[in-house]
């Protein structure tokens, strides 16, 4: 049953959307795997799911790191991540998988973070553990690493890795995530073995902001990465955080921007436990009405082909459009847009612009 959702997830062209809808209405990997030869009639390249033998591979390479995958449907599976329309299929996991279900918070910012950045990230992640949250972050260089540090001092904390769960990434944080892997938990989406690319980053950001309850944003300069995993996580209904920086540091534009925008100002542990949910009840993830739901659905409601971001792009010009305009002449749904116009602006072909716009980067 495992080895077959592992296959169903590393084949080609079925996404998140179309695994959680072939799991909803099959509830079974074999199932579902034997269902992929009707669906993938009219399609040019029909869907082919790696041989047993290559998932049996990567299940053993996996535990012989001392990891193991968790699955849409597994009871380990974080509820609020399985909120997302397009949560991952599978998480590579090394240490602790029950920590992806506690009650987090997400400290994120700049790589080339300033010295008194690097501070207030490592402080406010040793007072937010210390008060049982666990601080989640993305292994970066500069504030993310610095998350990581400060709350290990006082309890456990998750890296989300934009490759696989055995590349070191950046290579000098190898060190933190044999630590982090002992005392909290390193998760990945992407296949053991795969080194991160741009097109990695947008989705190792939705992960981050999806196991949170709020994320806190320390020194972020305009059009970066951090500010995307802001926006992912207020359209997940996250809270947002932001620590005020000087107007003088263009790190801090981006950040304190947010704050303009409505994100809490925060300063100390505190300014973050005022503010955050309580953590939501994990319920059946497929239960009958859904499942019945995705049972009507046609094979063609499912994930599109590839090609999704030139046709975007088509649609994008050097004048502002509506994003709503975007959506209403493309096949894509508002999550599968919305995915697409990350990978863009995090590659610099697009800019996401005030009043819910975009437009064409100049070296886009």
């Amino acid at each position: 049953m495992t080895l077959a959702l592992l296959r169903l997830a590393r084949t080609d062209g079925i996404g998140p959307l179309t695994f959680r809808k072939l799991l909803a209405r099959h509830r079974d990997g074999d199932a579902a795997l034997a269902a992929l030869p009707a669906l993938s009639v009219g399609r040019s390249a029909p869907y082919t799911p790696p041989p047993l033998a290559e998932a049996k591979r990567e299940a053993a390479a996996l535990a012989k790191l001392g990891g193991r995958f968790v699955y849409l449907d597994d009871p380990l599976y974080p509820p609020l991540l399985a909120l997302l329309p397009d949560a991952p299929p599978v998480l590579a996991v090394l240490g602790d998988a029950s920590l992806l279900a506690a009650p987090a918070v997400a400290i994120v910012g700049a790589r080339n973070a300033s010295a008194a950045g690097l501070r207030v990230a490592a402080e406010l992640a040793d007072a937010l553990a210390a008060k049982g949250l666990t601080v989640i972050s993305g292994l970066a260089r500069g504030i993310d690493t610095a998350a990581h540090e400060g709350a290990l001092r006082n309890g456990g904390t998750i890296a989300v890795l934009p490759g696989g769960v055995d590349i070191a990434y950046p290579p000098e944080n190898a060190a933190l995530i044999a630590r982090i892997a002992a005392r909290g938990a390193v998760v990945a989406e992407a296949p053991l073995g795969t080194t991160p690319t741009n097109r990695h980053f947008p989705k190792r950001n939705r992960i981050v902001a999806g196991l949170s309850l709020g994320v806190v944003v320390v020194e972020a300069a305009h059009r970066s990465g951090t500010l995307i995993t802001a926006r992912l996580a207020l359209e997940q209904g996250r809270e947002i955080f932001a620590v005020p920086g000087s107007p003088l540091d263009p790190r801090c534009r981006g950040s304190n921007d947010l704050i303009r925008q409505g994100a809490h100002l925060t300063e100390t542990a505190e300014d973050v436990l005022d503010h955050l949910p309580e953590q939501p009840r994990a319920g059946p993830l497929f239960d009958p009405a859904r499942m019945a739901e995705a049972a009507d659905e046609p094979p063609d409601s499912f994930d599109p082909p590839p090609e999704g971001a030139g046709e975007v792009l088509e649609l994008i010009g050097m004048s502002p459009v509506s994003v709503d305009e975007v959506l209403r002449r493309c096949h894509l749904t508002a999550p599968e847009l919305q995915v697409v116009l990350t990978d863009l602006e995090l590659e610099g072909r697009v800019q996401l612009l005030p009043g819910h716009r975009v437009m064409r980067s100049t070296n886009g």
